[in-house]
């Protein structure tokens, strides 16, 4: 897969390029009686910690600057992730902009018991990287290698247009919701 003429915008070329397999991030757990629910299967909550925990890696290795989530985008749930189980969160920066950049996420589970394994869910999340007072600072560009990364870098606008437009519906729906209480309307 060749890389298309009409990237996305990229960082200032000042900052070194590091490519995204310099952004790759794992974390694997045993899933044990106290990450589950009732039904003896993963808590989402905690999962999608993980999630954050793994991405803010990958944000980090590319911007060297701390970084915080600006959004993360819809985490479906496609298969449980059984008590006994693992989890395996893995991830890696797929496009960068001026201080933002975007993380791609896959979780798979394995019965280790049997060696079967599901891809249980995935995830884009956007960071921002800050500088030492708390604002926004420039990130480097990402270079992508793999036909995934690839992929990815290049529907990366189609997914930022998303995110735009679901955050200003989303600020629209909460100029109309006020902050009174239940209880004071």
């Amino acid at each position: 897969m060749k890389m298309s003429a009409d990237l996305p915008v990229q960082a200032d070329d000042e900052l070194p390029a590091r490519y995204t397999k310099e952004t790759r991030a794992t974390k694997i757990s045993l899933v044990l009686p106290p990450d589950t629910n009732h039904h003896g299967t993963m808590f989402g909550g905690k999962l999608m910690a993980y999630i954050d925990d793994v991405a803010t890696i990958s944000a980090t290795r590319l911007a060297r600057h701390p970084v915080v989530t600006a959004s993360t985008d819809s985490v479906d749930f496609l298969k449980p992730v059984k008590q006994g189980n693992s989890v395996c969160v893995e991830s890696y920066v797929t496009w960068s902009g001026k201080t933002s950049m975007e993380v791609f996420v896959k979780v798979t589970t394995e019965d280790l018991l049997t060696g079967d394994r599901a891809i249980c869910t995935m995830a884009f999340l956007t960071f921002v990287a800050l500088d030492e007072q708390g604002h926004p600072t420039r990130v480097p560009r990402i270079i992508p290698e793999t036909p995934q990364e690839i992929e990815l870098y290049e529907t990366a606008p189609e997914r930022m247009a998303a995110r735009r437009e679901r955050r200003a519906k989303q600020l629209e729906l909460v100029a109309n919701l006020g902050v009174k209480r239940h209880w004071e309307y």
